[in-house]
């Protein structure tokens, strides 16, 4: 009887943390973001990768900072530069708040992105942007992680070839987790609602 008893409060339990964790769930006071919600997300968790100064940097190097990671290449004709001014504006409009996000351009063009024509692009948008590469098959391989998709197409010469690539950024709270992943195109004021979300109290 005793042993019965016990199973029904182990059940009654498990029943009531269960629902417990739906209510959490469906709060008003739950975060609701228009950007793409991948919090737990098994994949981009770190990147190793040389900046335009040539200083390596992994994730860590901008913990307690909002990252905004974009995937292009600098002669990109369109979605690339049109994304970077997005993240300029998204800076600006967050105000004081500006200083504690950082956005990074990775390049999946590192062929022809060498550091000095990264630094001159990301000079063009925000000194503080840094632009990211590394060697190609590396770059394949990060791309793979990331679930980044990217393929060259062919120009009328060998150099002047472009790419389609993923356009989106991901986007990391301040202690260096995976949270969102914003669709191109969103305006930017919808991203910085979605941010000062993920912002702690100072």
């Amino acid at each position: 009887m005793n042993k019965r008893n016990a199973l029904k409060k182990i059940v009654a339990y498990v029943i009531l943390t269960g629902a417990t964790g739906l209510f959490v769930a469906c709060s008003p006071n739950a975060p609701k973001f228009t950007a793409i919600d991948i919090t737990g997300a098994d994949y981009a968790k770190d990147f190793a990768l040389t900046d335009h100064n040539g200083q390596q940097r992994t994730l860590k190097d901008f913990q307690g900072k909002i990252v905004m990671m974009f995937f292009g290449y600098t002669q990109c004709p369109d979605v690339c530069p049109t994304s970077m001014a997005e993240m300029t504006e998204i800076k600006k409009l967050l105000g004081q708040d500006g200083d504690r996000l950082q956005a990074l351009f990775v390049s999946v063009d590192p062929e022809r992105d060498k550091p000095e024509m990264l630094k001159a692009y990301m000079e063009n948008f925000d000194p503080s942007f840094l632009a990211l590469y590394t060697t190609p098959e590396k770059t394949a391989a990060l791309a793979k992680d990331y679930k980044v998709y990217y393929k060259k197409v062919d120009g009328p010469t060998p150099t002047s070839y472009t790419i389609d690539h993923t356009a989106g950024s991901y986007v990391y709270d301040t202690t260096g987790k995976l949270r969102l992943f914003t669709r191109y195109g969103t305006k930017p004021e919808l991203t910085v609602a979605d941010i000062k979300q993920l912002l702690p109290s100072p």
